[in-house]
């Protein structure tokens, strides 16, 4: 299947009719609708605005969070780009672009689509579009050819992931890879994620931390000293939500959404709550039910509504195994994951963030190669058919031990292709001796 031509024709028959988008993805259609209520244009009859001179674009990108990742996302995506004949591009969390950098000729070519630094590719201006879908959903998303609302960006794909401030969870930004083909593969779409990653570890390495709790409105609260919030969502399926003495054990639903109010941080209009809970369309009645069920289970004074947000400072057991991943601190973290987040939940945000803090752990796992650390992740339910994991444990084992034959054996079984690095051959040849 031409996966390009049926988006096409699917954008063809949208636009002339505004029927429903048969041909694409659950995702591209959302954000179909979503733009044609906005207003945004489908035939790329008009351009995103530009709303910032370039004295005023220069000063705004100084005192940006995200300036001070920039050299990080250079070295991580910059070079790739302009090697590829792509274009690298952050953003902040209103969909303007600070940075777009890459291949001359490919820069030329956004160029004529105002694709350009000081251009606003939100959503509701650009239509569906990579940086502008991901920051309305809040996680990593793909946008390949004819899923662009626009036709004029039919030519094009894009990768992008949100970028979130640690400690709070607000959003900062967005980063993007945007270019032909090779931009619609997997490969891409893990680069901004790993990105994106990178440079939230490097924030709150950096980043000076909150001195004081903002309500949803941006105001600060009067919180009393011993007055938050303790969330623990890790290796259950029922959070456990802890506040003035009280312990709530959440139904599976209502712990999906204390995660994504703690991971919204300053609070959460309902259409996007619903997207963050569910990638099919959660009536307003529904989830205002739903609320009200959970409001008469923690009380008002902890959760708020228009918009929706816990109103106390919230620790949580995932925010902390991401803070010591951040500091470094690789043993703490692993002793404090007591397994993924809410691991049967499939709301597209619980989803996002229990991948990239498993990526982030095994990560540092194996980054770091401390022989204590492989094995407390292999002997876990979540890394017991890690073959790189069981490979690495192998290559820090003493040689010719059994633990190590034990350990390639493992890696073995689980990828039949495996080869045996050269350094591992004198056990290699034990292996074939003793049938394994």
């Amino acid at each position: 299947m031409d996966v390009p031509a049926v988006a096409r024709a699917a954008h063809e028959r949208f636009v002339t009719s505004l029927g429903m988008p048969h041909g694409v993805r659950d995702l591209v259609a959302d954000s179909w609708r979503r733009s044609a209520t906005s207003g945004a244009p489908a035939d790329g009859s008009r351009l995103p605005p530009q709303r910032r001179t370039p004295a005023e674009l220069a000063a705004y990108r100084h005192a940006h969070p995200l300036a001070r990742v920039l050299p990080l996302f250079r070295e991580l995506l910059g070079t790739g780009a302009a090697d590829d004949g792509h274009v690298f591009a952050i953003g902040d969390a209103d969909g303007t672009l600070l940075w777009v950098e890459g291949d001359s000729a490919t820069m030329g070519r956004a160029e004529r689509m105002r694709f350009v630094e000081g251009a606003v590719w939100s959503e509701s201006q650009a239509g569906t579009n990579a940086p502008g879908t991901a920051l309305e959903l809040a996680h990593a998303v793909q946008i390949v050819t004819g899923e662009h609302y626009s036709s004029a960006v039919h030519g094009w794909s894009c990768a992008a992931a949100p970028v979130r401030e640690p400690g709070t969870g607000r959003l900062l930004g967005v980063v993007d890879l945007s270019g032909g083909g090779t931009i619609a593969t997997p490969p891409a779409l893990a680069a901004v994620r790993a990105a994106a990653l990178a440079a939230e570890a490097e924030l709150a390495r950096t980043l000076p931390a909150p001195t004081a709790l903002l309500g949803p409105d941006g105001r600060v609260l009067d919180v009393p000293e011993g007055s938050g919030v303790r969330l623990s969502a890790l290796g259950r399926d029922s959070a456990v939500l802890e506040s003035g003495g009280l312990v709530h054990r959440l139904s599976p639903r209502h712990s999906e959404i204390a995660v994504s109010l703690a991971l919204e941080g300053r609070g959460v209009h309902g259409d996007r709550l619903a997207v963050d809970l569910s990638e099919r369309e959660i009536p307003a009645s529904t989830l205002r039910a739903e609320m009200t069920r959970l409001r008469a289970v923690l009380g008002p004074a902890l959760l708020g509504s228009r918009p929706y947000a816990l109103l106390r400072p919230v620790r949580s057991d995932f925010g902390e195994v991401a803070s010591l991943l951040a500091a470094g601190r690789v043993g703490e973290a692993l002793a404090r994951y007591p397994g993924p987040l809410l691991p049967r939940s499939e709301a597209p945000l619980v989803v996002e963030q229990r991948r990239s803090l498993e990526e982030q752990l095994r990560g540092a796992v194996l980054g770091v190669g401390d022989t204590r650390l492989l094995r407390r992740w292999v002997a876990a339910a979540w890394g017991a058919d890690d073959c790189a994991a069981w490979l690495a444990l192998a290559h820090r084992l003493p040689g010719g031990s059994a633990q190590r034959a034990a350990a390639v054996a493992r890696a073995r079984a689980l990828d039949s292709t495996l080869a045996v690095p050269p350094q591992l051959g004198r056990h290699a040849a034990v292996l074939q001796r003793s049938g394994s």
